[in-house]
Parts: C-alpha cells; sequence; structure tokens
C-alpha cells in the first residue's frame, strides 16, 4: 500500500454480498490453545500451521524471541495500517520495521529477491493478486494456513497456503465539491470539458493495484470486459488527449493541495480522505461509478526465507483475527471474514456501517484474464500517451 501512490498490482475482491454463502462461521480467534509443552514443533521456518509450532503460546513465545517483524509498502494512511501496526506492537511486544512505504507491489518482490538471506529483507508482503499469483509461481513465498483458513473462500486463497487475500474495495471517484461544482459519478462524466486538468490516477496501471483497477473499471465502463482491458487504455489515452487527465500520482499530499482535485482511487482510501481533510478546505465526496464496478482484494504472503519466521507467522495470525479484521473495517476497507464475522457477531457494527454503500453483485476476472491484462497494460498503457 502506499499513502495513496503507486502501490499495486491487480487483485480480485468479493462483496460482502457474495460471501454471505460462506458454510464456516465465526472469526479466528484471537488466542488458540497452546501445546502442553509451549513449545514449537517444527523450526518456525519451517511451520506450514499453528499446529506445527505447538499453538499460539509457543508461536508468540518464539516471535518474541525474534523480537522484530520487518514489513515493506504499508503506509499508514492505507486502510488503517498505522493502528494495525501499532495495535500489533503492543499487543505482542514486537517491534514492527516499517520500510518504504510507498513501495509498488513489484518492489515488494524485488526486495524479496534482493535481499535474499539478509536480516533486512521483508518478512510478509501484501501484494496485489497478480503479484501474489506470480510470486508463488516463483517459489518465493512459505505456506502457511492461518487459523482462519478454513473460513477463507476457496476462491481468495492458493491451495497451498502461499498468499491468501485479506481487505479489498471498489475503484471509486473522489472529488473536491469545494473546488468542482459538479462532481462526476460516472467515468462517461470524466470526459466532459469542465474536468480539465482535473483528473488523476493513484501511480502507474502497470506498477499500482489501484491504478490497473481503474483502467479495468474504465473498460467495463467502454464496452469492455476481464478479457478486454484495451477500451480501459483508450478511455484514458482519450481523456488524456482532452487535457482531463493529468500525469500525477494522487497522493493525500495531493488532495489536500487541491493538486488532484478528482481522484480515481479505492473506495476506502477516498472514504478515509474525506475523513481526513474534513475541516480543512476540502470537501471530499465519495462515488463507485456505476458504469464501470470493479472490485478487487489485496493478499498476504510470507517470505519463503524471513529473517523473522515466528513473527511473519504471528502477524498472519493476528490480521485474520476479529481484532485485525475489524481495524482493516475501520479503515473503510472490506475484510475478506466480514460475512463471517457479521454472521457470529463478532464485526465492528459501526465500522461496517460506514461503508461506501454499492448496488448490485460485482463479478471477477479469472487468472488468465488477470494475466492477460497485466501483459497488455505493460505492452500498449505508455504508447496510448505517446
Amino acid at each position: 500500500m502506499l499513502s495513496s501512490s503507486a502501490r499495486r498490482g491487480a487483485a480480485v475482491l468479493l462483496s460482502a454480498a457474495v460471501l454471505t454463502t460462506l458454510s464456516a462461521c465465526g472469526a479466528a480467534p484471537d488466542q488458540a490453545a497452546g501445546a502442553a509443552d509451549g513449545k514449537s514443533k517444527v523450526h518456525p521456518g519451517a511451520a506450514a500451521s499453528l499446529a506445527d509450532l505447538g499453538g499460539m503460546d509457543a508461536l508468540v513465545a518464539a516471535a518474541q524471541k525474534e523480537g522484530q517483524l520487518n514489513v515493506i509498502a504499508l503506509p499508514p494512511d492505507w486502510a488503517n495500517y498505522g493502528e494495525i501496526i501499532k495495535a500489533f506492537e503492543a499487543k505482542y511486544k514486537i517491534k514492527v520495521n516499517s520500510e518504504n512505504p510507498d513501495a509498488s507491489s513489484s518492489d515488494e518482490i524485488a526486495a524479496v529477491k534482493s535481499r535474499k538471506g539478509q536480516k533486512r529483507a521483508p518478512d510478509v508482503m501484501d501484494l496485489g493478486i497478480a503479484f501474489a499469483r506470480s510470486g508463488a509461481g516463483e517459489n518465493l513465498f512459505a505456506p502457511y494456513k492461518v487459523t482462519a483458513w478454513d473460513k477463507i473462500p476457496a476462491g481468495q486463497k492458493d491451495a497451498d497456503g502461499r498468499w491468501y487475500n485479506d481487505y479489498g474495495g471498489y475503484v471509486s471517484i473522489g472529488c473536491d465539491a469545494a473546488k468542482i461544482p459538479n462532481c462526476p459519478t460516472t467515468f462517461a462524466d470524466l470526459l466532459k470539458p469542465e474536468y480539465k486538468g482535473k483528473v488523476a490516477l493513484n501511480g502507474n496501471p502497470t506498477k499500482s493495484g489501484s491504478a490497473f483497477g481503474g483502467v479495468y473499471a474504465a473498460a467495463l465502463a467502454n464496452k469492455g470486459s476481464f478479457a478486454d482491458i484495451q477500451p480501459g487504455i483508450d478511455f484514458f489515452g482519450q481523456l488524456r488527449k482532452s487535457g482531463n487527465f493529468i500525469p500525477v500520482e494522487s497522493t493525500p499530499a495531493t488532495v489536500e493541495k487541491g493538486e488532484t482535485p478528482i481522484s480515481i482511487d479505492w473506495d476506502y482510501l477516498n472514504a478515509g480522505y474525506a475523513e481526513q481533510f474534513k475541516g480543512k478546505g476540502v470537501d471530499w465526496k465519495v462515488a463507485v461509478p456505476t458504469d464501470g464496478v470493479y472490485a478487487q482484494y489485496y493478499s498476504q504472503a510470507i517470505n519463503k526465507e524471513a529473517p523473522n519466521p515466528a513473527a511473519a507467522r504471528l502477524w498472519m495470525e493476528f490480521l485474520y483475527s476479529a481484532e485485525g479484521q475489524n481495524l482493516w473495517l475501520k479503515g473503510h476497507a472490506r475484510p475478506v471474514l466480514l460475512p463471517v464475522m457479521t454472521q457470529d457477531a463478532t464485526v465492528d457494527k459501526d465500522a461496517a456501517a460506514k461503508l461506501p454503500q454499492i448496488q448490485g453483485t460485482p463479478a471477477f476476472p479469472a487468472s488468465a484474464e488477470l494475466d492477460k491484462a497485466k501483459a497488455t497494460l505493460a505492452e500498449k498503457w505508455d504508447k496510448a500517451f505517446s
């Protein structure tokens, strides 16, 4: 995640309505029973489940012995990661070393490869789904099934536990009503002359998941499909030629300064800006475009050669506990266990009530379609602006 800049690769999201078919009930418990001897059964780096480690007590002890966790590309203002990190540190007395919060998913993968065997290598990653799949294919991630494994829908995780989806949102249009008299609510609106020099994306779609989602949504709004992202590329090419699109990465800073008064971004980020800048001269409105509904999840993964393997696994257990899931929800993101938590009454109802409302049920691209879209963007995005 970056603080709203070039953060992610492509991913896929199921809405709460879609997930209500889950058969399992109950979010992951905050604590699992420890082993009788309180010791890990295997080395943490080889553990594929909490049982392998001897239970939660043994995992906590091993993680506290390591004393730290290396994370990358987790900006504090992205889906409430700032509070999530602080809560983890306070609960387990483990220091979180947060590096390069504005990094992209491709930067995360590069760090895993270039720092192999180094103590400063990232222990865990938060990736766009395309990068999670490719990283798993390159054997970069350790298989680990969190306690909540059975509650994560099959389509939202790797069968071997090398990655699993965590939280997500919908592509939305954020607009500063203090500067824009009539805020756009659809992709078609964005072509109007009144928005000249005002429309921005959150990064480059060949590297950023939010920007990728913006192009995919634009494709759906212009007679494209999951198998054909070209209409989305053409749309932004047209938007650029009209002078409406500006090549400035939308970030909290550019929003506050008025440099990107219209930003195509995830709904949870745009909703966060509305709260963050209230009373600061910014009247940020959020709309999910009805002509191009597209949603994504991001995915978690553990570095196969994590320098702090126990802390990495404890981090995963925390994120997929009711506490961790509700912290994402507090950041306006839709956690993967939201339907389960709604069923068993562990959900933060106040936070859930603040989620942007969505009409209809979204569909999701297949892996092959995502790969094709990514390849098409890599080949043709820059050409659209030449």
